[in-house]
Parts: structure tokens; sequence; C-alpha cells
């Protein structure tokens, strides 16, 4: 990776900052001060900024603002992933819960297994909120269908929190996180989902964030998500 970009991305400035750092001499690769912005540099390098050495985190955590068309995986021989977007030369970072392709929103993405795993523990309860638009008029028992427990063959929801927008949107709040839940609750009112948004993942919200773009989280976002994960 570039050595600018590699910087930026540890958190020790902006990009454009971290390349003025470099070309004025304050940027040091296995003891040399003679580089570049553009040398490409690895975690087995010896890079110092000011003298002091850059360490690699144990562990990163980012947020996501999932596009549509991106598959919430590592890897795929034939679709785009989620993984494309996250500025980060790490191989071990990994998404926290999946996202369908089509849908869109919040993102958790960490190298962190124990959070990931409180996070998805079903006893958490951790909330995770969706704006879904539908095909048809909402019934005027979606409220009450849906808050209550709902039976999907395979399982039996906890029932969520309906706030309706309009006569096609509504918001949804769930625990659970089961395999194409929301699509199949709205479709057991009659409603097909033809556009989906997670709005929130516990606390984490991507309001700041354009489709597509990612960024590391705060210090606070990490303790209120840490403080849900222990509930």
């Amino acid at each position: 990776m570039r050595l600018d970009k590699y910087l930026s991305q540890l958190g020790i400035a902006s990009r454009a900052a971290c390349k003025d750092l470099i070309r004025r001499g304050a940027v040091t690769v296995n003891g040399s001060c003679h580089v570049k912005p553009e040398l490409h540099v690895t975690e087995e390098d010896d890079i110092r900024v000011e003298g002091r050495p850059v360490v690699l985190e144990e562990f990163e955590y980012y947020v996501l603002n999932k596009p549509a068309g991106y598959l919430t995986a590592r890897e795929d021989l034939h679709k785009k992933v989620v993984m494309e977007l996250v500025p980060s030369s790490r191989r071990d970072l990994s998404p926290v819960g999946r996202l369908d392709e089509d849908t869109e929103g919040v993102l958790l993405i960490t190298n962190d297994g124990m959070l990931n795993h409180r996070l998805l523990r079903p006893d958490n309860h951790v909330a995770k909120k969706y704006l879904a638009k539908v095909d048809t008029p909402l019934p005027a028992d979606a409220k009450e269908r849906l808050e209550s427990p709902m039976d999907l063959k395979d399982f039996v929801t906890a029932g969520g929190s309906y706030e309706q927008v309009d006569a096609y949107s509504a918001y949804l709040t769930i625990t659970e996180g089961k395999y194409h839940q929301v699509k199949r609750m709205f479709g057991a009112l009659g409603c097909k989902v033809t556009e989906l948004r997670r709005v929130s993942f516990g606390s984490l919200t991507c309001d700041d964030l354009d489709a597509g773009e990612c960024r590391r989280l705060t210090e606070e976002e990490l303790r209120a998500l840490k403080g849900e994960a222990e509930k």
C-alpha cells in the first residue's frame, strides 16, 4: 500500500497531511527519511513518524454505509463485496452480521471476534432498525401484527417496533437477524419490500456517510457498542 494511504488509515493524519509529513522528512521507513508518498510499504516495514514507531492496532473498527449491489462477504469470484470499500490493508477484517445484496445501510466491519460474537448473540437483543419501502399500501393493522410474535413457519419472531412513515414505507426495529427476516415480515402482510435500508445497528448509524463510504468508529461509538454487547 502507498505510504501516505497507510499512514492515514492508521489515523496518523489526513491523507494530505501525511503527504506533507513525508515530504518534509518527518517519516522514516526502515531508517531512511528519503521516502516519497507513493512508496509502497507493508506491515513488516519499520515506519516511524517524528521518531516514534507506527504500531498496527490489534483491533480495527469501521462503519460502512453499504450500497446496494454488494455482497456482505470477504470475497467472491463473481460479485462485488463490501470489503472492497473498507480503507484497510488488513486481511482479518470481516462484516458483523449480514445485509442482503440489495439492502443498504449501516454495516460494522472489524477483526474483533469477541465483539462480533457478542453483538450477534440472540440473548443480547441488539436492536436493528430498518426503513422499508413496499409495493402496496401498508394494511391498517400493520403495527399490531408486526409488533406481535409472527409465525414465519421456520421460526416465530419476537415482535418488532413499528413506525409508519407513509402509505408505502415504515421503520421496523427488530432484535433478531434471521435470513430475509424484515422482507418476510412485510411479506406476511401482503407487501413486497422494494427498497430496504438499515438505519442503525445498536447505537451505530452512518448518517454522515454517502453510500459506499466507510470510516473508522469514534471512541464514543466504540464504547457504546461494547456496552451494548455486554448487556
